[in-house]
């Protein structure tokens, strides 16, 4: 089964990564990991996956890299102080699939056009979190040249249920940070909504009554209130991290004009200060909750 598959490096395999590199291989993907902290490559080892110790040896080994670290400092240093680009064989596929912003993927692609003409670069973020990712359900905004897209269908068919091919390269950061947006104010819909009915005295399963099952709430935004009437806020998707995406669109826009999003970005901000951004981001509806506490 594996030899009729082109052999894949994931380069980070954090939470994201570490999902997406375990479906590769249950889709009989040959695939290399590498990881700064290797006991997070220990159980794909089991599963079968070569472990590298470098990100150049991981490049050398594979026709496809993809990234899949925080931010964009961690690719440009992956990429080119650590080897990676220098690496590639002429003609390899870089699927960037870290979340970075517009800013972060033009470094990236000045760094290719400058540094790599040769090989294939494809922008390719993806909209889901850690049970998405587990279960091979994701969602891929990808961007680059046609001929990519062969290549990378087995691949992003193992990791996604859908993959839009949204235009040129660089494109599909742009569509990840509008869905971002769309991500951040309907989690606010839902914290502000809950923290408001318990200050007028509601519990939370009202609320629940009241909306669910009604055209207003997304099943996402009702697995989320299930959730927070549950008292579960353990990290599907980290405030940190949507704080992260909030302020990566701020940094493409403008916040002046965009500033109910500064606002959102403020709020979430003061309430990792208070310690709970590893937190999934329902838990602003625990800080609003409590009297002053993101004041």
């Amino acid at each position: 089964m594996t030899d009729n598959h082109d052999r894949v490096a994931f380069i980070g395999t954090g939470t994201m990564g570490h999902a997406m590199a375990t479906n590769a291989l249950r889709a009989g993907i040959p695939t290399t990991v590498w990881n700064r902290e290797v006991e997070a490559t220990r159980d794909l080892a089991k599963l079968g996956a070569d472990v590298a110790e470098t990100p150049a040896d991981a490049a050398t080994r594979a026709a496809l890299v993809v990234t899949m670290v925080t931010d964009a400092d961690a690719v440009i240093s992956i990429a080119r102080d650590q080897g990676m680009l220098d690496a590639l064989a002429p003609g390899a596929i870089w699927a960037q699939m870290s979340t970075i912003g517009v800013v972060g993927t033009e470094r990236v692609i000045s760094l290719v056009d400058q540094e790599r003409p040769d090989i294939i670069l494809v922008d390719a973020p993806v909209s889901g979190s850690k049970e998405p990712a587990e279960q091979g359900q994701l969602t891929i905004f990808a961007s680059g040249p046609d001929t990519a897209r062969a290549p990378l269908t087995p691949l992003f068919d193992a990791l996604g249920q859908r993959t839009i091919w949204v235009g040129p390269v660089g494109t599909g950061t742009r569509v990840k940070i509008v869905n971002n947006t769309w991500l951040a104010f309907g989690a606010e819909a839902v914290d502000a909504s809950v923290a408001l009915g318990h200050r007028l005295g509601l519990e939370p399963q009202a609320v629940e009554d009241a909306l669910g099952g009604g055209p207003l709430v997304s099943p996402w935004q009702a697995a989320k209130l299930r959730r927070i009437i549950d008292g579960d806020f353990s990290p599907q998707f980290a405030l940190s991290l949507a704080l992260k995406d909030v302020r990566l669109a701020l940094d493409a826009a403008d916040a002046d004009r965009f500033s109910a999003l500064a606002s959102l970005a403020d709020e979430w901000e003061r309430v990792v200060q208070l310690g709970w951004g590893d937190q999934d981001l329902t838990v602003v509806t625990r800080a609003l909750e409590e009297q002053g506490a993101t004041q």
